[in-house]
């Protein structure tokens, strides 16, 4: 090394006077054809006050030409004991310094990199610029840390939960598809297991979805559980069969996805502003517990962002609405003891706090019961519907929630205390007593059209020509406030002993005083009761009618037999009813 530096001394001397030869007039043209040498500065071994972080000058005040055109500028840093030193010279990449290889030494600027020396540990940056190995480099930390172990142990013991993670995806999406593909597979076979029902009814008939007889059941779980998020269901609007305040209702035909076959289905259809309505509806159908015979059945809700619409998809019932089928038949007293059971029954389901099973229910109230918000099935047993102003009477709810669920329904079928807007809104029962009193008005309509009350007349609804067509509230406060007036059940409807029963039954449940009225269940009760009653009275009328004359004593009786039996089934009745209620 030393020898090396008597040659580079010596060199210097020569580059002096090669320098001052260059400075002559017309001597630089003559030598530009040559390579110049790489400019770096070279001074010996020096002190620096050079920490080795960010940048700093080596403050060499020596600049030399190197002897070599493939010598680099290099500068050499060290940190012993005492302090830095700074070691500034040219040196040919291709050979050895400091028992180490010169790299990246084709950069403009010099780059300290730590490597291990003969001489021990040390930064060494190479470059090719003039003087360019006067600034040096350095990254921001000289002596770095060694990395956080935490941070490979954190590493490590999260990658099994993320593994977990993407497994428990991957089996929820495998789950959703293979359970689509079952609903699909079980709807398409209880469809082909489906049969006719007897009695000569039509295609549209047989084809409705959820017949709702005997055989439903499997349907009726299907149509409940499907589920579909990715795009509607394909349906085709077929017939508009009914206009209410807040939608439209179509007889639709549901695609079958695998054949042309179609099922017939019924569409309720809400326009974007009317989405309260549709959402309240959608809510109460959703609940599971809500599935009964008497309850119409609840296929699924959709968003259609196209139409603009919000449609309710459920079963339809080809004979229509009660209203409607009053006023196009005449029915017989065991039709009307099937129709007023079953609406009974349905709306006793709604208002049950606990389901047969005795699992917990929260308590619904319908809140509209109409004849034209109850559909006929082909059986002829009843089903509730339209539940856009149902109420869920959740124990959550506080009194002003309750308040603020306002005067609702039809005028017409209002309860006195929702027409004088006096609910008890501290006793939840007072809301299901305003639908005992609709229930009643609805069975009067059914009675009023029974061929066993004699002469029957054309329908019309409660109140008849008492009323406007739509009345308002104010109309009807005076009717039935004011006059403490309800529909008129005539003598002659007494004559028949189960009608007699009936209309008693109708009384009770139109009182004004919401406490005096029977529960749904005690009217389903007595209802179901009732032809058991009757046929032993009939039974025992037809025994006496056995005795012979001459043992037959004559008594004056003002009372008709015909009363004496229908006063003991009465009494019959209540004593049943009451015991059932204590129950």
């Amino acid at each position: 090394m030393e020898e090396q530096r008597s040659s580079l001394s010596l060199r210097r001397l020569l580059s002096v006077f090669f320098v001052a030869a260059l400075l002559e007039p017309g001597t630089a043209d003559k030598l530009s054809f040559y390579p110049m040498n790489p400019l770096c500065k070279f001074c010996d071994l020096e002190p620096s006050t050079c920490s080795g972080t960010g940048a700093c000058m080596s403050n060499c005040s020596i600049t030399s030409i190197c002897g070599n055109i493939n010598e680099v500028c290099v500068a050499i840093w060290r940190k012993n004991e005492t302090g830095f030193t700074i070691e500034t010279l040219c040196h040919n990449p291709s050979s050895l310094l400091y028992g180490v290889m010169l790299d990246d030494y084709n950069s403009s600027t010099c780059v300290m990199k730590e490597k291990n020396t003969t001489g021990g540990m040390a930064y060494i940056c190479s470059c090719t610029e003039e003087e360019c190995n006067d600034q040096l480099i350095f990254s921001p930390i000289v002596d770095p840390t060694p990395d956080d172990p935490l941070i490979p142990v954190i590493l490590v013991s999260l990658l099994p939960l993320l593994v977990m993670g993407i497994v428990v995806v991957g089996m929820f999406y495998w789950y959703r598809a293979y359970r689509q593909r079952q609903l699909n597979q079980q709807w398409e076979g209880s469809i082909k297991k489906r049969k006719p029902i007897a009695g000569g009814l039509d295609c549209s008939d047989a084809c409705a979805i959820m017949i709702d007889d005997d055989r439903s059941d499997s349907s009726s779980t299907v149509a409940n559980n499907l589920n579909h998020n990715t795009e509607p269901l394909p349906i085709d609007l077929d017939l508009l069969v009914g206009k209410g305040r807040f939608a439209q209702v179509y007889k639709a035909k549901l695609k079958q996805t695998t054949s042309d076959q179609f099922e017939t289905v019924a569409v309720k259809i809400f326009p974007y502003e009317e989405y309260a309505s549709w959402k309240n509806e959608k809510d109460i159908f959703s609940n599971t517990d809500l599935r009964h015979e008497n309850i119409l059945q609840f296929l699924t809700a959709e968003e259609r962002k196209v139409e603009k619409q919000y449609w309710l998809i459920t079963a339809f019932h080809p004979r229509g609405n009660l209203q409607e089928y009053l006023t196009c038949h005449v029915i017989s007293w065991e039709e009307l003891h099937v129709l007023s059971s079953s609406l009974a029954r349905g709306v006793a389901h709604l208002h049950s706090d606990r389901l047969p099973c005795g699992r917990p229910k929260v308590p619904i109230v319908h809140r509209d019961l109409k004849s034209s918000n109850i559909l006929v099935k082909n059986d002829l047993t009843c089903c509730v519907c339209d539940f856009g102003l149902g109420l869920c009477l959740d124990s959550s709810l506080s009194v002003d929630d309750l308040a603020n669920s306002g005067q609702v329904g039809t005028a017409r079928y209002m309860a006195p205390e929702v027409l004088e807007a006096r609910l008890n809104l501290e006793n939840i029962e007072s809301f299901k007593q305003t639908d005992i009193y609709s229930m009643a008005l609805v069975l009067w309509e059914m009675t009023s059209r029974c061929e066993a009350i004699g002469e029957v007349k054309d329908y019309e609804p409660a109140y008849g020509s008492k009323v406007r067509e739509h009345p308002c509230v104010e109309s009807m406060k005076d009717n039935v406030l004011r006059d403490r007036g309800r529909p008129e059940i005539p003598d002659s409807w007494l004559r028949h002993q189960g009608v007699a029963v009936i209309c008693a039954t109708i009384k009770e449940c139109w009182d004004h005083d919401p406490e005096a009225r029977l529960t749904a269940h005690c009217v389903a009760e007595r209802i179901f009761e009732m032809e058991d009653e009757l046929d032993k009275l009939s039974s025992r009328s037809s025994s006496a009618e056995k005795i012979p004359e001459e043992l037959k004593i004559p008594i004056e009786v003002e009372i008709p037999e015909e009363e004496v039996k229908i006063t003991e089934i009465q009494n019959i009745i209540a004593v049943d009813c009451s015991v059932s209620d204590e129950k």
